[in-house]
């Protein structure tokens, strides 16, 4: 068994759920009331998508897990116009 790891965004919505997705995996993407719950789904569904690229070749060969950046940074940016 091999080992991954896999930079996940994490945002909260308007209705004040936690959504997370994986930009490595097309499609992986879940949600929670709780930041815990979050974490445990967003688990579950990155091992559902590794099992589905197992299956599926026309999603493995979509999959970016292994050129995934390193880092994601996000920035407020003030513009006057």
């Amino acid at each position: 068994m091999r080992n991954y790891n896999f930079k996940v965004l994490i945002r909260k919505d308007n209705n004040g759920y936690f959504v997370a997705s994986v930009p490595a995996l097309p499609g992986c993407h879940t949600q929670a009331k709780t930041y815990e719950e979050l974490l445990l789904r967003i688990k579950e569904a990155i091992e559902l998508c590794l099992e589905v690229s197992e299956k599926d070749r026309d999603y493995k060969e979509n999959l970016a897990y292994l050129h995934q950046p390193s880092f994601f940074g996000i920035e407020d940016v003030s513009i006057r116009a």
